[in-house]
């Protein structure tokens, strides 16, 4: 499981474990928040292509899916 800090969440890298039309690499390029302080959306970048596609943000907390950095 990845930890995430949501407040360091904005401009963070991620690497698909499971790859899907070459994009492997991500940019979190926008994030979200409520008047409480809590994310409430988060858009995702591929770098290959520069796709974007929304995304829980809690989804990135999974390391089956997701690994912090570009690997």
């Amino acid at each position: 499981m990845n930890s995430i800090n949501p407040r360091k969440l904005l401009n963070s890298k991620w690497t698909a474990v499971n790859p899907t039309n070459k994009e492997k690499h991500f940019l979190v390029i926008e994030v979200e928040f409520n008047e409480e302080g809590e994310v409430t959306g988060c858009l995702i970048e591929a770098v290959i292509s520069n796709r974007c596609m929304p995304i829980q943000w809690h989804d990135l907390e999974n390391a089956d899916e997701w690994l912090h950095g570009w690997k």
